[in-house]
C-alpha cells in the first residue's frame, strides 16, 4: 500500500517545462578504468553493442547530416596517404556528392513552389539540375531515396513483421581508457569511429534493389521495416551491385531536426526525451509516411556480404566499396597505437558542437582475416572494443522532487538540487524516469548525491551517498487529486493517474480542438485552455460554446480584458459555423488527418449515421485510407465516451450542407497536376482548392493517371511539359483548363 504524506511536495509542472536544450559540453577529462563487460541493466544496448562476430563496426556512429566522409577525413593521423589512391575515391565520391547535392536543390525548390507558393529559382534553372540528375543516375546506376525522379508510395501495416537474423547481433566491451584503447590495438591498424545512438538496421539489396530491411530487435529477432527504409533521406532505392548486399547501419535523428520536430508539438509532455527515443518511434511506425515525415538518416558502419567482391582483407575498403554504391557511411579515421591519443583528442574537441548525440567512440581492426580469427566471447566480439568518454561528477543535495503529470497518465519524478557545475554549465535538476529508479536510488530529501551529464548533455544522478530512502510516492495526481497507482510491467515501476478526466489528459485533445484546421477558434492558446481546465470552466468539448457563462471570470484572468473577451466570443460563435469533416478532425481520432477526414466525409456524402456504422473493411477499401486509419476510426466511435462527446457537439454547431451528386463532382476521380505562376488564381494553392472541392485531385509529379498538366508557358521544354508529351497527357493553360473543366 502506498502512503502518503504531506510533506511530499507536488507541483504541475509538465506542461510547463520546455524542450530539453542540448548543452554546450568543455572538455572531457578521461580516466582510466578497466574494461566492462556487461551493459548496464535497464539500458537498451547500442548500435555499437550490436555487432556479430567478424562484421565490420564501427558503431551506431555517423558524419554530420549531408557531409559524407570525404578522402580527407579517412586519411590515418600521422601516415602521409597515397596521392593515386586518394585521387582515385575523390573521383569515384564526385558524382555521388554531386547528386545528394543536387537532391537537396530540387527538393528545396519544389517544396517552396507547391507548398509555400514561392519561387526560389527559375523553372529553366530546375529543369537544367534535373536533367543532370537523371544523367547522374543513370551514369552511375544509384538512385537516392530522396530523388525527385522517384515517387515511393507510402505503406501502412497492422502490425511489424518479426524475422530472425542470420547471425546474432552482440554487444562491445568497453573500456574508458586511452591508454588501453592503444595497448588494444597492438601493432594492428585500427578504424576509430564515432558512437552515436541510434537504431540499428540490416539492409538486404538483391538485383540492385532495396529488397528488405530489418531492425535489431533483440540481437536475434528484428521487425521487417521495408516501407519505412524506403523513405529514410539518404537510403539508395538502387544501386550499380547486381549481387546480394547485406549490410548494417544506424538510423538517426539529428538534433536539429529532432528540436524542430519537438518545437512543433504544443503539448509539452507529449514531446520526445531525445533523438534516439524520436528516431526509434519513427522507423518502427505502422505508416510510412509518418516516417517519411521524421527525416531519418542511414550511415553504414558494417558489410556483412558482397560475394564476388575482393575487399583486399580491409574493413575500410569495404567501407569504400558501400560509398561507391551511394551509401554514407560513418565517420571514421585510420590509427594506430602511436596515433591513437591524437585522434580520440580529434574526436573529444568536436563533440561539443557534433550535430548527433554521442556517447563514445568505437575502435574495430582493419584486418579482416585476423579480427575473424580471434573469435568472440559468450557476449562480445573481439575484433571490436567501445571506448566511453569518462562522465564528469559534482557532488551536491537533493532538495526536493517535482512530481510532473503528463497527458498519458504518467506522472514523472524530478529531482532538484543545489546547482554545480558539469561541462562546463550550471545543472539543478535532473529526471529520475520512474518509481523503480526512486527506490533503487533510495532518494531522500536532503540526502547528498551525486550527479553528471549522460552523454555529456542529459543530466542524471549517478549516486546516493546517504540512501536515507525517506522520499515517499504522492499517493494523489498534482492535477486532478484523484488516487494515483503505482504499475509494474517489465520489472519497472511507474506511478500513474488512472482518472481518464484528469485535466492533464485533456490538455492535448483541446489544443487540436481549437487549432486552425479543426474548429478554428482564435484566442485560445495551449496555456490559456489549461487555465480554464483548472478553474473547471471545461469539461468536454460542446463547454467551449457556453465560456459565456463564465464571463466575468475569465475577464478577472490575466491576459483578459473586455475586448479580448469579445474577440474570444466572437471567434466561438463563428466556429459553430463549420463542415462534418472538420468536426471529425477536431475530435482527435489517432492517424485521422484533415485529408483523411474529407475523404471519408465525402465517400459516405456526409451521412454521419452511414460513417459510424461503417465496417473496418468497407473503410480500408477507400482509396488513401487502407486498415491502419480504418481501424482507427472504428476503434473510436466504438467508444461511448466518444459517441457521446460528438453527440453534444452536433448540438452546438451548424453543419454545413454540402452536395455530393456527380454534377457537384464534375472532376471526381481526376488527377491534375500544376505548374509554374498563375492569372487567374491568387496562387497554386488557391487552384488546387478549387479542383480538390469539384472532386478532383491535385499531385506533384506528371503520372499516367494525371489528366492534364496545367501550365501556361504550355510549350516550354520543361521536365514536367516533356513527361506529358511523353505519355500522350495534356499540356493546358490556365485559361484552357478553365474553359474546359470549370466552366461547364
Amino acid at each position: 500500500m502506498q502512503e502518503c504524506s504531506a510533506a511530499v511536495r507536488i507541483r504541475l509542472t509538465g506542461m510547463q517545462a520546455a524542450t530539453q536544450k542540448r548543452l554546450t559540453a568543455g572538455k572531457v577529462q578521461t580516466v582510466l578504468a578497466k574494461q566492462s563487460s556487461a551493459v548496464p541493466t535497464g539500458v537498451p544496448p547500442t548500435a555499437a553493442q550490436m555487432v556479430p562476430t567478424g562484421v565490420p563496426l564501427t558503431a551506431a556512429q555517423m558524419v554530420p547530416t549531408g557531409v559524407p566522409p570525404t578522402a580527407a577525413r579517412m586519411v590515418p593521423i600521422g601516415m602521409v596517404p597515397d596521392p593515386d589512391r586518394q585521387e582515385h575515391r575523390k573521383n569515384d565520391m564526385n558524382d555521388t556528392d554531386r547528386m545528394k547535392e543536387l537532391v537537396s536543390k530540387l527538393n528545396e525548390a519544389a517544396k517552396a513552389y507547391y507548398a509555400e507558393d514561392r519561387e526560389i529559382m527559375s523553372n529553366l534553372e530546375y529543369d537544367r539540375l534535373y536533367d543532370e540528375l537523371v544523367a547522374l543516375e543513370e551514369k552511375t546506376g544509384v538512385v537516392l531515396a530522396a530523388s525527385p525522379t522517384q515517387s515511393v508510395g507510402y505503406e501502412a501495416v497492422d502490425e511489424l513483421p518479426k524475422e530472425r537474423h542470420e547471425s546474432p547481433m552482440l554487444s562491445l566491451g568497453k573500456t574508458k581508457s586511452r591508454e588501453e584503447l592503444a595497448d588494444w590495438l597492438g601493432d594492428q591498424k585500427g578504424l576509430l569511429s564515432w558512437k552515436l545512438d541510434g537504431l540499428t538496421i540490416v539492409l538486404t539489396y538483391r538485383d540492385g534493389k532495396l529488397f528488405k530491411a530489418v531492425t535489431r530487435g533483440n540481437g536475434e529477432i528484428g521487425e521487417v521495416i521495408t516501407p519505412n527504409a524506403k523513405t529514410f533521406v539518404n537510403v539508395p532505392l538502387q544501386i550499380p551491385y547486381q549481387g546480394e548486399l547485406i549490410l548494417r547501419g544506424e538510423a538517426v535523428i539529428t538534433y536539429a531536426d529532432f528540436e524542430k520536430i519537438n518545437g512543433e508539438i504544443e503539448d509539452v509532455d507529449a514531446r520526445y526525451k531525445n533523438p534516439r527515443n524520436l528516431c526509434s518511434g519513427s522507423v518502427r511506425q505502422l505508416n510510412s509516411q509518418i516516417t517519411a515525415q521524421r527525416k531519418v538518416h542511414f550511415f553504414a558502419f558494417a558489410l556483412v556480404r558482397a560475394e564476388g567482391v575482393d575487399f583486399k582483407n580491409s574493413r575500410e575498403e569495404q567501407f569504400i566499396f558501400l560509398q561507391k554504391q551511394g551509401f554514407e557511411t560513418v565517420e571514421y579515421k585510420a590509427v594506430t597505437a602511436d596515433t591513437m591519443q591524437e585522434a580520440v583528442a580529434w574526436f573529444e574537441e568536436k563533440i561539443t558542437d557534433y550535430p548527433v548525440p554521442s556517447d563514445g567512440l568505437v575502435l574495430l581492426l582493419d584486418d579482416i582475416a585476423y579480427g575473424e580469427s580471434l573469435g568472440r566471447t559468450a557476449k562480445f566480439p573481439r575484433n571490436a572494443i567501445a571506448f566511453k568518454w569518462a562522465d564528469e561528477q559534482a557532488e551536491t543535495t537533493l532538495r526536493e522532487v517535482e512530481w510532473s503529470a503528463s497527458r498519458t497518465g504518467l506522472i514523472n519524478p524530478v529531482a532538484i538540487f543545489d546547482p554545480v557545475e558539469l561541462e562546463g554549465t550550471t545543472v539543478s535538476r535532473a529526471s529520475v524516469h520512474n518509481v523503480s529508479i526512486v527506490k533503487e536510488l533510495k532518494l531522500g530529501i536532503g540526502d547528498r548525491i551525486t550527479v553528471y551529464k549522460a552523454n555529456m548533455i542529459i543530466p542524471q544522478i549517478a549516486e546516493n551517498l546517504t540512501k536515507s530512502g525517506t522520499l515517499e510516492i504522492p499517493c494523489t495526481c498534482p492535477v486532478c487529486q484523484g488516487e494515483t497507482r503505482i504499475v509494474k510491467e517489465n520489472d519497472t515501476e511507474t506511478l500513474v493517474c488512472p482518472n481518464p478526466d484528469c485535466d492533464a489528459k485533456k490538455i492535448k485533445s483541446f489544443t487540436l480542438f481549437v487549432s486552425r484546421d479543426a474548429m478554428n477558434i482564435d484566442g485560445l492558446s495551449e496555456a490559456t485552455l489549461e487555465k480554464f481546465l483548472a478553474e473547471g470552466f471545461l469539461h468536454t468539448y460542446a463547454d467551449l460554446f457556453h465560456l459565456d457563462r463564465h464571463r466575468d471570470a475569465i475577464m478577472q484572468m490575466d491576459g483578459f480584458g473586455e475586448k479580448s473577451y469579445q474577440n474570444l466570443e466572437a471567434s466561438v460563435e463563428k466556429a459553430r459555423h463549420t463542415n462534418l469533416a472538420r468536426l471529425i478532425y477536431s475530435l482527435g481520432i489517432p492517424n485521422i488527418g484533415i485529408a483523411n477526414a474529407r475523404m471519408i466525409c465525402r465517400e459516405y456524402k456526409n451521412d454521419l449515421d452511414k460513417m459510424l456504422a461503417a465496417p473496418t473493411e468497407e473503410l480500408a477499401a477507400m482509396d488513401g485510407v487502407g486498415p491502419v486509419i480504418a481501424g482507427a476510426f472504428v476503434d473510436f466511435f466504438a467508444q461511448e465516451k466518444n459517441k457521446t462527446a460528438l453527440e453534444l457537439l452536433l448540438k452546438e454547431v451548424e453543419l454545413e450542407q454540402e452536395t455530393f451528386s456527380e454534377e457537384a463532382l464534375p472532376l471526381s476521380g481526376q488527377s491534375f497536376v500544376i505548374t509554374g505562376s498563375l492569372n487567374h488564381f491568387e496562387n497554386r494553392s488557391a487552384l488546387k482548392e478549387k479542383i480538390e472541392a469539384l472532386g478532383g485531385k491535385v499531385t506533384g509529379s506528371v503520372t499516367g493517371k494525371t489528366i492534364c498538366l496545367i501550365n501556361n508557358d504550355s510549350t516550354s521544354n520543361s521536365a514536367k511539359n516533356k513527361k506529358a508529351r511523353e505519355l500522350g497527357i495534356a499540356v493546358l493553360t490556365e485559361e484552357e483548363f478553365m474553359k474546359q473543366y470549370l466552366e461547364k
